[in-house]
């Protein structure tokens, strides 16, 4: 990383949360020049399909400790 973009990170980092998601997010963007309107568009409708299920209570939520868990028992039983 050069100096300059250190410094920016630097001060990105001092910023509220709100602001530091909506500069990444900014950044992101600014990767992508071109967006396919059918590919956002599917990917909106499922982020709201999902977010409709969890809030409905539908799907059965795990914790990260409990994925952690699942990772290292089936990492142990491939030994």
């Amino acid at each position: 990383m050069t100096q300059p973009a250190f410094e920016l990170l630097q001060n990105a980092l001092t910023l509220s949360d709100e602001e530091r998601a909506e500069l990444a997010g900014s950044l992101i963007d600014s990767l992508d020049a071109t967006v396919d309107a059918g590919t956002e568009s599917e990917w909106n409708r499922e982020i709201a399909g999902r977010i409709e299920d969890l809030d409905s209570g539908r799907p059965k939520t795990v914790s990260w400790e409990e994925v952690q868990r699942q990772i290292s028992a089936k990492r142990t039983d491939s030994h």
